[in-house]
């Protein structure tokens, strides 16, 4: 099954993939608390506004991850102190669904998210979100939720056995979904945050 790019969140560990049929020669690569998925260096040349973008931005007080710019107004308003829904959901409202030939929706997700007044959860928490052409979704998880650009864009119960980002990437690049391009994994410590990334070998 082809579900084009997906995250996968929970209180603790979260991940992204990229999934792609149209543009496969990306990569993720790592700086300053931040993923960013760009192109390889063999990549053909494109105008495509929806190629490269930040994927993953680390807070203090979570993690974001998603599949374009919205991720870093996102990260903004978390870092801003805005609850975690309203965080989510002004730039995915903000920027709506992609506007290329597919209406590709906008994905995100919230990680090690802590004492958010928007949470229910004691401790940790995560939430996740999607604009899709016809929806906007937002809501907390507690159990790690995937929610893709395709076939499956509502967020729903995904088994995660990866605890840690390392893990998490792997777990995901490995998924039976279709043309994997590379996977990023984010996790939460008692330092602040890890994260790790699977390109194409």
């Amino acid at each position: 099954m082809y579900v084009g790019r997906f995250i996968v969140v929970s209180p603790e560990v979260g991940a992204y993939r990229v999934s792609s049929r149209s543009f496969p020669n990306r990569k993720a690569t790592t700086r300053d608390g931040t993923i960013t998925v760009g192109p390889t260096a063999d990549a053909p040349e494109t105008d495509n506004p929806y190629i490269s973008y930040n994927c993953v931005r680390l807070t203090d007080r979570g993690a974001v991850l998603g599949n374009g710019s919205h991720v870093d107004p996102i990260a903004e308003k978390l870092a801003l102190g805005y609850p975690a829904k309203d965080a989510l959901a002004e730039p995915l409202l903000a920027l709506d669904f992609e506007k290329d030939d597919y209406d590709t929706p906008r994905i995100a997700g919230i990680v090690g998210l802590e004492d958010d007044p928007s949470a229910t959860a004691d401790g940790s928490s995560a939430f996740i979100g999607t604009v899709r052409r016809d929806a906007l979704l937002v809501e907390e998880v507690d159990e790690p939720t995937l929610v893709a650009t395709y076939e499956r864009d509502s967020p729903g119960a995904f088994d995660l056995e990866a605890t840690d980002a390392a893990g998490a990437a792997r777990e995901l690049y490995d998924h039976e979904f279709e043309h994997q391009v590379c996977a990023a994994g984010v996790a939460a410590t008692e330092d602040g945050f890890e994260t790790a990334v699977v390109n194409e070998e």
